[in-house]
This record gives C-alpha cells, structure tokens and sequence, in this order.
C-alpha cells in the first residue's frame, strides 16, 4: 500500500506556529516530524543587555505561562548573584506560579483539547450529544463557564504584581510588593469563588476532601461510582467518553518523564544554589524511566541540546544549554533528512529524550526518591501501571489531577505570609553564571544565565515545547511528539483529529496566536502572533 504524507499546519489552537507531517499506511502513522515554524530570538535579544533585561524580557515569551518564565528568570540571577531571598517572598513567587496555572488548566481543556470531542468523527458514540452540549466551542456550558472562570486566579496574580499577563514583581532578592491584610483577604475570596462556582460543583462534582481520598486506581473507579455527581462531572464525563473513543490506545510517546520539581519551601531555599535546589523543591525534581520502572533526581548538569535536524550553524554535538550560543541560519528551508525546525533536541545525557509536563510530573511524584518531606503522590503512576503504561487519556487524567494539589498549595501560600516581615533583601550585583528553573503547566522550563563585565554575555531558555516538540536528534532519535504519533490511527486523512489529540494533549505551546480559517473549507485565512 502506498504511503500517504499529511503536512498539517497549524497543529496548535492559539497556542503556536507548530506543524506536524506524518506518514500514514494502512490508517496508522508510520513517521512523523514536528516542526517549530516561529525564530524567536530571545537568547539573541538578550546578549549584551543588563543582567535585570531577563525580568522584562523574558515573560513575553509566553502570553500564558509569563509568569513561569519570570520566576525562572529571578531564581537564576539569585544564584548568580549569591543573593538572600526572604521567606515571605519565596511564597509570593509560589502563589504567582500557582494561580498562572490553575488558570491554564480550565482554559487549555475546554478551549484547546475538549474542543475535539466534538468532531464528527464521534458521531456514534453514545456520549456525543452531551460532549456537544457541554464542550462545543463558544456555546458548550461548560465551555463557557470554564473559559470564564480561569481568568480568576489571575486576579491573585495581579493583586501581587499589578498585572497579569507581563508583570516584573519577582526581582533578584525577593518580590517587589507587600500585600496589605485587604490583598490577603481579597485573594482568599477570588480562590474560594473559584473552587466553589467551577472546581467542585462542574469539574469534581464533590468536595476537594472526597477527591482527595483517591489514592489509587481502584479507588478513582469506586468514586466514579459512588455517586451520580461523580460521573457527570466534566471529568467523569470526559473519563467515561476518553475510553468510549479509545483515547487510551493511543499516543504514547517516549516511556521516560523529566521534572525540575517546583515551589521552593519558603524556609529551606533563602540562600539559593544550583547545587542546593533539589533538596528545597515542595514537588520534587526526577526523571521516571518507565522501562527499568525507576525514579532518580533530575540535575540541570545533566541537560543537553542537539541542534543536527534545527535551523542553527552551531554543529551536530550534544552540548550543555550554559555552553551554546545561539546562531540562527540564514536560510530554513524544511528538509526531512536534515533540518526542518527551529526547535533544538533536547536529552538528558544518559537517559536521552525525555517527556515534560503534567503526566511527568505526576509519574515522578510517585517516586520513593528524594526528601522524605517532599511531595508524593502515587495515584497516577498506579493509573499508568493498571491501564499499560502512557496514552493521550492517561496524560490528560494527570493534568486534571494536579490541579487539586496546586489549590491547597495556593491556600498553603495565603496562610503562611507574616505581612510585617521582609519582601526583599537588596542584593549585590555580580559576574558569574546562574540557573533558575520551574515547572510551568506545560511542563519543564529552566533559564540559564551567564554575566561578564555586568552585561549577560549568554542567556539560554530550555522551554516545555523544546523537550515535547523538539526534532529529531543527533542520533536520529525522534522526539517526544514525534514519537507519540506513532501508530495514532487515522480514520479521515482529510480530517485527521487524531494527530490534534495526540499533539494537543501535550498541551504543545510556541507563541501565542490567532488562526482565521474560512468555516467551509478550512483554509487559512490570516495568521496572527499575540505574544
């Protein structure tokens, strides 16, 4: 049978210029190539500039993950600079991080991924009306009420830094802010708005303490049960529909999952080091190899890029981000054997490609590793094990999940301020080289900074998308996307929803824009870049 190419462009639902091509024969993939169709030029932007360029540059790499990048940025100029970080303000750049991104999780569900769910390829399942009712773009009552409802967690957010998005409140030594009792209190309200009117009457259908007792897969099955508010939740719905389609035969991926952890513990990283991070982290840093089923820290030293299939001239050795220099090439044109990407590889050194995000952090925080204080959480490595390893479902179950944890740890943040001790503590500015990293919703994102002569003579940022939607390697090995596509069936190669599912499920950001297509024919109309 002769192989069909699909050239699918864009992949992404405002959330990036990602094409995918794949190779299809006898209705599965066969191969498949993600490409990065944006240069961005960040680290190029950089060079040269005040070591503080990074605070205001950085987040407007994100139009939804900013303040991910700005808390990155900070931490990486603490260690730099040797700085003091007061307890107070460790928690007001936890809380930031935190409510970007329980805004995230709603609105990327039911405005990026939920959507497809609604596909005329479903017709026949007997959940379809209802996925119709409640998740068609614009009209879906949950649709609607989700997208409204994550723009209130960034209401805290703005409370700290003035605004939301692009807000520089985190700076080396602490945060530039002092919530007054009325912020406090205000930021309870807006946190208990969003649990009461969305989290647990529409999306958990019981209290967070009933969620909470879940703590396996059996037990997650008793709760789908339990009760009828269970199951008709959005996400007991989404469940029972997700295995009606087949969500979980598909869409694997690698098999190994990277975290860098995130939340510093407010009284264990005030004198912040590279080499001290991993004992400081709330949720614990980890690679999870689910082959030799094992669980070890996660060391930036450990990190490298590959720039063989990229649009770079910086050769084809694996090499540490702290020690590349970015050189775009001049010509990019899409050639399969060779480059066809402005997305570097990323691999750890011994463990090689690796996936990010939500799934990878959840698969790590079921690990025996780490500090015996930290974070852990075996539900969904149990849920992984029972039901065979990785798949669209699974990756999107893990998603959902964590957004419970992250709520108590936002009310943990709101409770544990002492408003008359310090937010910042001005430090001494410094030659040297720093790394700060955090986990944004999509998953792993570190900058590395290096200062000379008080100007960045190198900044480098590995974001979520370079580990999930970098090309191919250079050993040839595909990267995590890629490799998940392989053996996605294809029921309508003029409609291919599938691949969307599978690359939309890493939830796979480049920039934030906007794709007019005309209703009828799908073509695209105009392309515009917000971010």
């Amino acid at each position: 049978m002769t192989i069909q190419s699909l050239d699918i462009s864009p992949v992404g639902r405002v959330e990036g210029d990602l094409d995918v091509r794949v190779d299809i024969e006898h209705g599965r993939v066969v191969n498949a190539w993600t490409h990065a169709e944006l240069f961005r030029g960040f680290e190029v932007i950089l060079r040269g500039k005040d070591p503080q360029a990074g605070l205001i540059v950085t987040p407007r790499i994100c139009g939804i993950c900013g303040g991910s990048h700005l808390t990155s940025a900070s931490w990486a100029l603490d260690t730099a600079w040797e700085t003091e970080v007061p307890r107070n303000a460790i928690l007001a750049r936890n809380l930031g991080q935190i409510v970007e991104t329980i805004q995230s999780i709603p609105r990327y569900f039911y405005g990026l991924f939920a959507i497809d769910l609604t596909n005329k390829k479903y017709r026949n399942s007997r959940h379809y009306e209802e996925a119709v009712r409640r998740f068609a773009a614009f009209t879906g009552k949950s649709y609607e009420l989700g997208i409204t409802i994550s723009a209130k967690p960034v209401e805290i957010y703005a409370l700290l830094g003035g605004q939301w998005p692009h807000s520089s409140y985190m700076v080396p030594g602490g945060v530039m802010c002092a919530p007054t009792l009325t912020d406090i209190t205000r930021a309870w309200a807006i946190l208990e708005y969003f649990r009461t009117n969305w989290l647990e009457p529409v999306w958990l259908g019981c209290s967070l303490e009933r969620y909470e007792q879940i703590q396996t897969y059996d037990d997650f099955r008793d709760w789908l049960d339990e009760d009828r508010n269970h199951r008709d939740s959005d996400l007991g719905f989404y469940w029972r529909m997700g295995l009606d389609i087949g969500l979980d035969r598909y869409g694997a991926g690698v098999g190994k999952y990277v975290t860098w952890g995130y939340l510093a513990h407010e009284d264990k990283y005030q004198k912040p080091t590279i080499e001290g991070r991993n004992a400081a982290m709330i949720m614990k840093s980890g690679v999870y190899d689910s082959f030799a089923d094992t669980h070890v820290l996660m060391d930036q030293s450990f990190t490298r890029e590959n720039t063989t299939h990229s649009w770079y001239d910086e050769g084809t050795e694996d090499i540490h981000p702290s020690d590349r220099t970015t050189k775009p090439t001049a010509i990019n044109t899409k050639d399969f054997d060779n480059a066809y990407s402005w997305s570097s590889a990323v691999l750890h050194k011994d463990f090689g490609r690796l996936e990010t995000g939500p799934l990878a952090r959840q698969l790590v925080a079921g690990g025996q590793h780490g500090e015996s204080w930290q974070h852990y959480d075996g539900f969904i490595l149990d849920v992984f094990k029972q039901m065979g390893g990785p798949s669209i479902h699974v990756r999107q179950l893990a998603r959902l999940h964590e957004i419970v944890k992250l709520y108590r740890q936002a009310e943990h943040c709101l409770r544990e301020f002492k408003l008359n001790d310090p937010w910042y503590i001005k430090p001494k500015e410094k030659d040297g080289r720093g790394w700060g990293a955090t986990e944004a919703a999509r998953g792993s994102l570190s900058h590395w900074v290096e200062i000379e002569g008080g100007k960045i003579k190198n900044y480098q940022v590995i974001a979520p998308g370079t580990w999930n939607i970098g090309p191919r390697d250079g050993e040839g090995i595909r990267g995590p996307i890629e490799e998940a596509l392989i053996g996605t069936p294809i029921y309508d190669s003029s409609d291919p929803v599938e691949v969307g599912h599978v690359a939309r499920s890493f939830d796979s950001c480049l920039v934030c824009t906007v794709h007019a297509h005309d209703a009828k024919t799908g073509e695209e109309l105009a392309r515009f870049r917000t971010a």
